[in-house]
């Protein structure tokens, strides 16, 4: 069974469903209200134990209800919970998502507990980094821990994935506009989204890979690229697209990275599926549902 660690973020996401964003001054009704286990690295981890992954969970939550009801949800997914600790003063982190009747989100984080996470729990967790197949981490957690672990992980020879900027990493997958943020390029059409990537390549990520919404992903590596269609389906909400697209590319991964092009339609299907169910977590399918 491949081994996943994740390093990041545990949100509970509150959803306020709207018929579109309020413009500046504008009070408006909204539709619906709900709320569901989220946060980055918590969707990852999700993701990749959902696709067959054992996978630890490395982050930080408040002394609150709100970790009860995450630790909760991750225990009966069989996600190991060793390296969650708790800190005392912060909350566990909250994030509030706008979602539009096009399936659309805009969403506010309240970092709390996520931002304490330090590099002493890395070092906690060395023996999981260290015996793992991937090291998945995005930016949502203090970056000295996330170098700490990557550097655990790279002299371990063990794959790193990072969303969604640069670092030493083997692979890097930012959305279009992350990109565009990182490389100054606007992604605007399948010309740019390569030019952004190659971009990228240069600063040192030999493999690329850009999420773009509905129209699929491109990877780019030594001077090639691919691109991945996505899965034609009526969009409710793409909360956690991203996210369980890297958990189920990390848990479809060969340790040499030659099956890449395989684990992006996978990876594909299973955020294809994601999209049309309300919530973050909730969302995420499991393995034994993903057939292409």
């Amino acid at each position: 069974m491949k081994k996943i660690v994740v390093l990041g973020s545990i949100n509970v996401d509150t959803i306020l469903n709207i018929p579109r964003l309020p413009l500046p001054g504008e009070t408006m009704a909204m539709g619906d209200q709900s709320t569901a286990g989220g946060g980055k690295g918590a969707n990852q981890a999700i993701a990749a134990v959902r696709a067959g992954a054992e996978t630890t969970f490395i982050a930080k939550v408040g002394k609150d209800h709100s970790a009860d009801f995450m630790l909760d949800t991750f225990k009966k997914d069989g996600l190991k919970t060793d390296h969650i600790t708790v800190d005392s003063k912060a909350g566990t982190g909250k994030a509030y998502i706008l979602l539009d009747e096009k399936g659309q989100n805009s969403i506010l984080i309240y970092g709390g507990a996520n931002q304490t996470i330090t590099v002493d729990d890395v070092e906690n967790a060395r023996d999981a980094i260290e015996n793992a197949d991937c090291l998945i981490s995005q930016f949502e957690t203090p970056l000295a821990a996330t170098l700490a672990a990557f550097q655990i992980a790279k002299k371990n020879n063990v794959v790193t994935i990072l969303n969604p900027a640069p670092a030493k990493t083997d692979i890097i997958v930012p959305n279009e506009t992350e990109a565009g943020a990182i490389t100054g390029i606007k992604t605007v059409d399948r010309k740019s989204i390569i030019n952004s990537a190659i971009k990228l390549n240069k600063m040192g990520i030999k493999r690329v890979i850009i999420t773009v919404g509905s129209r699929g992903s491109l990877y780019y590596t030594d001077g090639k690229e691919s691109f991945v269609d996505a899965y034609k389906v009526s969009a409710v909400d793409t909360t956690a697209a991203g996210d369980t697209f890297i958990g189920y590319l990390a848990a479809k991964l060969d340790s040499d990275l030659a099956n890449m092009v395989e684990a992006m339609r996978f990876a594909s299907k299973a955020s294809s599926m994601a999209v049309q169910v309300k919530g973050a977590q909730n969302s995420i399918p499991y393995v034994d549902d993903v057939k292409i």
